[in-house]
């Protein structure tokens, strides 16, 4: 059972990567959409993406398939939360993070500094010391009361979420990201608790209060970080992601669930844990620079182009301080000024 659950993991940290740079793509691509069609109310108040935009972002193919990957990585990832520890499986999981920045660098053109390889290198080595050091045993989150205070901790996380990514306009990125990583996290810890699944009884799955957080954590979850990508870029999204979906449950199962290490190797679950923390929240660090989704210049084939927003205004004559939609140069008028 516990070679499965790691299977099912690894196969859950594949699909959400690739998932992620797919809707990524998605957004992208509505984004360059509706500034070529000189579409109003694609903006906030705030500076972040309205509900509208959001909604032509999930109608792009890039994003259905992602989505679709999406659905298949949490079925693997529930089937992980049944047979393993939540901070083991929790943390494979969180792997999509490396899998993420490796297709990014191809289908959106992100590029990758030193620093990222030995950001992303720390969370890898940290996964491996958390696989070697982690129990096979789980339990506990039987008392009803448990199920139910996750509900109330969900309904309460959720609305904060949401209420985040629309008032915080750009800077809702990385919060969005990091609240959707809680989000998918607590979704893992009500797997985990779920009633009536073995034996099935689909009356107890059903009335189980874990069941409504599964629905709610997953649908907001889900929008969160769509409106995340909106407007910020994958790399930090998706590490701050991981950190939330990884320190949330791994926390909750030792404290509540009876996760523990193996006899004698609770030092290096702890290095491997704080380890894959640390190294996700420098690539969050690292990517911390506005995505150009409504500023850029002119759209690079397959990603986006970093910094070209503040040059593309300079070069226009608008003041960046002031304006978030520079106006569109002709091709022309690009050569001339060397862009």
């Amino acid at each position: 059972m516990f070679l499965i659950g790691v299977l099912f993991a690894s196969a859950a940290a594949v699909a959400y990567g690739v998932s992620t740079v797919l809707r990524a793509l998605g957004a992208r691509k509505a984004a360059v959409e509706a500034r070529n069609a000189h579409k109003d109310g694609q903006l906030t108040a705030a500076g972040g993406p309205s509900v509208s935009s959001t909604i032509d972002t999930f109608k792009t193919p890039d994003f259905i398939i992602g989505t679709s990957l999406v659905v298949i990585g949490f079925g693997a990832g529930a089937v992980a939360a049944r047979f393993l520890p939540l901070f083991l499986s929790q943390t494979i999981v969180s792997a999509n993070l490396i899998v993420t920045a490796l297709i990014g660098t191809a289908v959106l053109g992100i590029r990758l500094h030193g620093r990222d390889w030995v950001a992303m290198c720390t969370v890898v080595f940290s996964l491996c010391a958390l696989g070697m050091s982690s129990s096979h045993l789980r339990g506990g989150g039987e008392q009803i009361s448990f199920h139910w205070g996750l509900l109330g901790a969900t309904c309460v996380l959720a609305t904060l979420a949401l209420l985040a990514v629309y008032k915080l306009g750009k800077r809702g990125a990385i919060v969005g990201g990091a609240a959707a990583g809680l989000l998918f996290g607590v979704i893992a810890i009500a797997v985990r608790i779920l009633r009536g699944v073995d034996p099935f009884d689909i009356g107890t799955l059903l009335t189980d209060p874990a069941a409504w957080t599964i629905a709610i954590a997953g649908a907001v979850g889900f929008y969160v970080q769509t409106v995340a990508l909106q407007l910020g870029q994958v790399n930090g999204i998706t590490a701050v992601l991981v950190v939330g979906e990884t320190a949330g449950p791994g926390i909750i199962g030792v404290v509540f669930l009876d996760d523990s290490a193996k006899p004698g190797l609770a030092w290096l679950a702890v290095i491997g844990f704080i380890g894959a923390v640390v190294g996700a929240v420098l690539v969050a660090l690292y990517s911390s620079v506005d995505a150009d989704h409504f500023g850029e210049a002119e759209p690079s084939v397959g990603g986006w182009r970093l910094g070209t927003k503040n040059r593309s205004a300079a070069a226009a004559g608008v003041d960046t301080e002031t304006s978030d939609l520079p106006p569109r140069r002709d091709p022309e008028s690009q050569r001339s000024q060397g862009g």
